[in-house]
C-alpha cells in the first residue's frame, strides 16, 4: 500500500517597512478613527462597505492595517480566521476593528454586536485584546470601547 501523503507547504509572511519611532500610536477612539480615516478610500467610504483592523504592539503602536473585506452598500464577510490570522503574522498584543457604513449612520447592527462579541472571544483565547470597535463613516464615527461595550 503506498502512503505517500503530500501536503501543500505553506509560506506566511510580514514586512513592516514603518521604523519604529515613526509608528503611530492609538491613545483613544479619535486617533483610531484619525488613522482609520487615512486607511479607507474617500471614493468608497460612502458606497461600499468595508472591514479592517489595525493591529498594535504592547505600545499601542500600529504595526498595520489590514482589509479583511470588502462588500456591498449594505454589508461585508469579516471571517474571524482572518482578523486573527493577521494578529499572529504581526505578532500584535492588540487590536482595533473596523467598518463603514454608507449609509452615513454609525449606529451598530445587531451582525456588528455579534460579531465583535465572536472576535473579542476568540481573540481572548489567544490573550490579545480587542481594543475597540469603531463604525465609521466620511463624518463621524462609534466607538464600542466608548460606549462601555467592549
Amino acid at each position: 500500500m503506498n502512503t505517500d501523503y503530500r501536503v501543500a507547504e505553506v509560506g506566511l509572511t510580514y514586512r513592516n517597512r514603518v521604523p519604529k519611532k515613526d509608528r503611530k500610536q492609538i491613545l483613544d477612539s479619535h486617533s483610531a478613527y484619525n488613522i482609520l480615516r487615512e486607511n479607507f478610500s474617500d471614493d468608497t467610504i460612502d458606497y461600499r462597505e468595508t472591514f479592517k483592523v489595525l493591529y498594535m504592539n504592547q505600545g499601542c503602536q500600529v504595526l498595520g492595517c489590514s482589509t479583511i473585506s470588502e462588500g456591498g452598500i449594505t454589508n461585508t464577510l469579516a471571517d474571524v480566521r482572518m482578523i486573527l490570522q493577521g494578529a499572529l503574522l504581526t505578532n500584535a498584543t492588540a487590536m482595533v476593528l473596523a467598518h463603514n457604513h454608507p449609509s452615513g449612520s454609525t449606529r451598530p447592527s445587531r451582525q456588528d454586536d455579534e460579531l465583535t462579541r465572536k472576535v473579542v472571544d476568540a481573540a481572548r483565547l489567544l490573550d490579545i485584546k480587542v481594543a475597540d470597535h469603531i463604525i465609521l463613516t466620511s463624518e463621524d464615527f462609534y466607538s464600542y470601547n466608548d460606549e462601555g461595550r467592549i
